[in-house]
């Protein structure tokens, strides 16, 4: 008999990717399906990044790069994280890593261990409190309650930092929420953080240019006093309609570099030659897909968010950025999974409960927009008619 190790016991799992396989399931069973689970761009990567890729391959670029990214990409990246954020970053602190999750995951295991604290957002991305679970570390929620605009308060993160706290998370905008929160609350941060000089900061950035209306991205680079110890990450998955591309980026400090590159040697080697090139050509490339894809999830928005707010037992806020609804669903009386369930096998329709995201995240359940106006539509009106 096989016996794992038991620290396999505290690592979890991303529901949306259990809820496409069901989908997909039922779908293969000829049960139709509209996805509004799934956070993916409904978008087809922009053809000048597809055709660079394809160049790359004809070119020879078929060998290992180096373990922090091919040098040209590196420099597009700091040149990118210039123009849009005004940071001046040495391509030496930047890693290219095959997808955001390498980031967190890095991150994590750097600083997690038993008898230590990693502060995490909730609701939030799964795999924050999976892989601190993993690493041995307590995993302590901030709370992002639908009163504040799912956004934190920096007050309330600063008074959760004890001595055992090694790292906090934040991300803005946020998965699942499409929360925002404000620079007031991040120069508050900043500021508060001088108290706790032995504390990391991992901000996830990969939804930075995802935001509506007035909402302004306020990244952690902005912020002088913490540079020794903010760890960013980014990457092209949502900008650029390439999650399958795999392909994203961090900037470490220069005291922990060496560390987070150590861990890519030790996993994954390299990123894939083909797809750094293709990373390059999004990022000195048109960006007007870009443009025209928010454009349309900003339309989509409206469409969603007033659709929800119909709905019987249903209320839902505006998000600030991102392309996810997170629609407060007490009043129908059910559970987030049970309705999760629901709206899938009665409906058709493929929602994420929110207790998928945390256990703050009881009591709603999220709708990616990442979808046709047509479809969103004709899933709201399946999940009217069941209730």
């Amino acid at each position: 008999m096989l016996i794992p190790s038991q620290k396999m016991n505290h690592l979890g799992t991303e529901s949306a990717f259990s809820v496409l396989a069901k989908a997909a399931k039922l779908s293969n069973e000829g049960k139709d399906i509209i996805n509004l689970g799934i956070g993916q761009p409904d978008f087809k990567t922009p053809a000048h990044i597809c055709e660079s890729a394809i160049k790359a391959i004809t070119d020879g670029n078929h060998g290992y790069t180096p373990a922090n990214g091919i040098l040209p990409l590196r420099e597009a990246v700091c040149c990118d994280l210039e123009m849009r954020r005004g940071a001046n970053i040495n391509p030496d602190n930047v890693l290219i890593v095959p997808g955001g999750k390498v980031t967190m995951f890095f991150a994590i295991q750097i600083f997690g261990e038993p008898g230590t604290e990693i502060i995490y957002p909730d609701p939030g991305f799964p795999i924050y409190a999976s892989a601190i679970n993993y690493s041995g570390a307590k995993a302590v929620p901030l709370p992002l309650l639908e009163k504040n605009g799912f956004s934190f308060s920096a007050d309330d993160l600063l008074a959760l930092i004890t001595d055992k706290t090694r790292l906090i998370i934040i991300n803005s905008p946020a998965n699942p929420t499409g929360g925002v929160t404000p620079k007031v609350e991040m120069d508050k941060l900043a500021k508060g953080l001088e108290a706790f000089p032995n504390v990391a900061i991992m901000s996830d950035e990969i939804y930075s240019r995802m935001l509506y209306d007035t909402a302004q991205h306020a990244s952690m680079l902005a912020y002088p006093n913490l540079k020794d110890r903010v760890i960013i990450l980014d990457g092209w998955s949502k900008t650029y309609a390439m999650t399958g591309w795999r392909l994203g980026y961090s900037v470490w400090p220069e005291s922990l570099i060496e560390h987070a590159t150590k861990l890519a040697i030790n996993s994954h080697s390299c990123v894939n030659a083909p797809t750094q090139f293709a990373g390059i050509a999004a990022l000195e490339g048109p960006q007007d897909a870009v443009d025209e894809m928010m454009a349309a999830f900003s339309k989509r928005r409206t469409v969603i968010v007033d659709a929800l707010n119909n709905l019987p037992g249903f209320s839902c806020i505006m998000p600030g950025g991102a392309f996810y609804a997170f629609s407060n669903i007490t009043q129908t009386g059910m559970t987030s999974m049970e309705l999760q369930e629901l709206l899938l096998n009665e409906a058709g329709v493929a929602t994420i409960a929110g207790t998928s995201f945390g256990q703050y995240g009881e009591g709603y359940v999220r709708f990616s927009y990442a979808n046709s106006t047509e479809n969103i539509l004709k899933a709201l009106d399946r999940v009217k008619s069941i209730l």
